[in-house]
């Protein structure tokens, strides 16, 4: 017989079930992209479009039921995300009837269901079963950021979505001699908009600058690279920020390390040193999480709630519309 369509609704019957089974879950990570043009932000927020309500509402589409998920970076509003991740747990009745007459496996049963439901401006790329250990918010190593510019009006591209377009043109080297004055671990309490009582010290392990030569990827963009352990709100955009105004000349090189050891929220008087400006978001993109093997996964994610309890850390860089909405308590470990 044929198999049911791919994404039509699962068939579960969860008196089916073996005894105990109903209770066991299937731990499951997603790899997403989306273009952040069309959504405000990641976080769920009632009455507003955002890519984790997306997400869930095809979840439970498919699933019949509702499924939250947990995930590495919630990103603002008109941010990208090329690598982000995400996991959930599903109930072993809804595993099982995943795959209905295939012999896909649960995880790649969900992804095929969820491609056929999921919007355009939305993909899942991979779904693999994980070790209950995997977190993806606090069992990342490393997240990495990309940021690109057009500071050529003539040369932009109307078409793509990621990419700012700037009207003046930047010094490149400018901006990477000032950038790496700001590499390893800091407080950047100038470059974030931390929550009352939140960590703001961070490891900046890259801050780069390039222009891509012809035949590359983004020839003809500015490219910064951006990555850390964890970000803080707004770090990456305000990072970005500080460095266009060096590009542009209109501040000297050494203004964004003036602007760290600052320490400072305030904005900055004409000429002084203040808080740092922040980028728009469309140019911002989460290229990459990194995890660790799954033999360390328990204990990265330990290691990070350690850190972070007591402290009220926001490790997650995200917009103020975003806020708590549909999260658990414990702090974000994404950047935007």
């Amino acid at each position: 017989m044929n198999a049911p369509s791919d994404h039509r609704p699962v068939d579960v019957d969860a008196d089916s079930a073996a005894p105990g089974e109903s209770t066991s879950m299937l731990r499951v990570r997603l790899d997403l992209a989306y273009d952040g043009t069309g959504f405000h932000g990641w976080a769920a927020q009632p009455g507003l479009r955002t890519v984790q309500g997306e997400l869930e509402a095809a979840l439970e589409r498919v699933c019949r039921a509702p499924l939250a998920v947990t995930v590495a970076g919630r990103t603002d509003t008109g941010v990208h995300a090329r690598g982000q991740v995400v996991h959930l747990d599903l109930p072993a009745a809804v595993a099982a009837a995943l795959p209905g007459r295939s012999d896909r496996d649960p995880a790649q049963a969900l992804l095929t269901r969820l491609t056929g439901v999921l919007p355009r401006d939305v993909v899942v790329r991979a779904a693999r079963p994980v070790p209950p250990e995997f977190d993806a918010r606090f069992g990342a190593l490393w997240r990495r950021y990309r940021y690109r510019i057009s500071d050529v009006p003539s040369a932009h591209d109307p078409l793509r979505h990621d990419v700012l377009r700037h009207r003046r043109p930047l010094d490149v080297e400018a901006m990477a001699r000032a950038s790496a004055a700001l590499h390893g671990e800091h407080d950047f309490l100038s470059f974030c908009r931390p929550r009352e009582g939140a960590t703001t010290i961070r490891t900046l392990h890259e801050l780069t600058w390039e222009r891509p030569a012809r035949g590359r990827r983004d020839e003809g963009l500015v490219v910064a690279t951006v990555q850390a352990d964890a970000f803080c709100h707004h770090m990456v955009r305000s990072l970005v920020g500080a460095m266009i105004a060096v590009g542009e000349g209109r501040r000297e090189e050494t203004w964004p390390a003036q602007i760290l050891s600052a320490r400072t929220r305030e904005a900055a008087p004409r000429g002084g040193i203040g808080a740092a400006p922040m980028a728009p978001p469309e140019g911002l993109t989460l290229e990459h999480v990194e995890f660790p093997p799954d033999a360390l996964l328990a204990q990265q994610a330990q290691a990070a709630r350690r850190r972070r309890d007591g402290q009220d850390a926001d490790a997650g860089e995200r917009g103020a519309d975003a806020r708590d909405e549909g999260m658990q308590a414990a702090p974000d470990t994404g950047a935007y």
